[in-house]
């Protein structure tokens, strides 16, 4: 056990911390119904997930609206357990209802990171914002009133119809789409098994300022820090990278997770370790066990290898 506290520690200790970008601010919010045909044995019942796409002057960010109603319920539920507990034991039983990947498109800088999360630790990993080759049709079509053009490419192995609004100033999409002069509003492989279907667009209230919060404590002296909620306390009108994601490659992301799946236990400690939840202190050291389930039936990931 101890060896194999020390291998994940080397994977995880290296990484440099996000360096902060200039914040933006999201003007407006795209919300989609997003569907992926996962199992293929099973096309009743696709994934499906609530999603919203920021807009910024530079940027955007693309993230699960599910998981933010999840990550506000178990954050309540968190604080009434440590309220509760007086040996700071806490036991996390969660059903995650959203997904924890988030992206972030920067067009002006052609890049594009990546945040996901593992167990405590959140990660960001950075890649150049893909090139995709777009054919501009004379198509239109209005969605929520809005009037837009069809484009179609081919981009990670499907063929791609997209409906972009050329009257409103971004350029920005949700996933990884992105390239068209205006917002991608609706969007879908030529199988319909990956859908970013338009539900709706509204204007983003201002930043509003609010004291810093401290981190919340575990025991006596002991910080506890929020599973995959580094961002869940930040004003949505506000894009920038997570300010506690951990930069790392995705080789190195590729190690991590294939070390969570050996041995979940010395990983959970490892990370706590790294986060200082077992720093000093004079009370007990919080003990955090993380169940982690049969994965779900992938078939048909969303990116396809090109047929060659």
């Amino acid at each position: 056990m101890k060896r194999q506290l020390i291998i994940i520690a080397a994977l995880i200790l290296p990484a440099l911390v996000a360096s902060a970008q200039k914040p933006d601010t999201a003007s407006y919010m795209v919300r989609y119904k997003f569907s992926h045909l996962r199992d293929t044995a099973n096309r009743a019942t696709p994934y499906t997930e609530n999603m919203v796409l920021f807009l910024g002057k530079n940027s955007s960010a693309y993230k699960s609206y599910d998981k933010q109603l999840e990550d506000a319920l178990f954050k309540k539920q968190m604080q009434e357990q440590i309220a509760n507990s007086p040996d700071g034991n806490v036991r996390i039983n969660r059903h995650n209802t959203g997904s924890p990947i988030q992206y972030y498109q920067f067009p002006g800088e052609k890049k594009l990171y990546r945040k996901e999360s593992l167990v405590i630790n959140s990660y960001l990993i950075e890649d150049a914002l893909p090139a995709i080759d777009w054919k501009i049709s004379s198509d239109t079509a209005s969605f929520g009133g809005m009037h837009c053009q069809k484009a179609t490419a081919h981009f990670k192995g499907r063929d791609y119809t997209a409906w972009f609004c050329a009257d409103m100033p971004f350029h920005a999409g949700p996933w990884k789409l992105n390239g068209l002069p205006g917002v991608i509003l609706d969007a879908y492989d030529a199988k319909k098994e990956v859908a970013f279907k338009f539900d709706g667009i509204e204007k983003v209230a201002p930043p509003q300022l609010a004291p810093v919060a401290s981190e919340p404590q575990v025991g006596d002296g002991h910080k506890m820090i929020m599973i995959g909620g580094d961002d869940s306390d930040t004003d949505p009108a506000i894009i920038e990278l997570p300010s506690r994601a951990i930069k790392t490659t995705e080789k190195e992301f590729t190690k991590l997770q294939d070390a969570m799946r050996k041995d979940p236990d010395a990983f959970v400690q490892a990370m706590m370790a790294s986060s200082g939840m077992n720093g000093p202190g004079n009370g007990p050291h919080p003990q955090i066990k993380i169940k982690i389930g049969p994965q779900p039936v992938n078939n048909n990931p969303i990116e396809l290898p090109e047929k060659k």
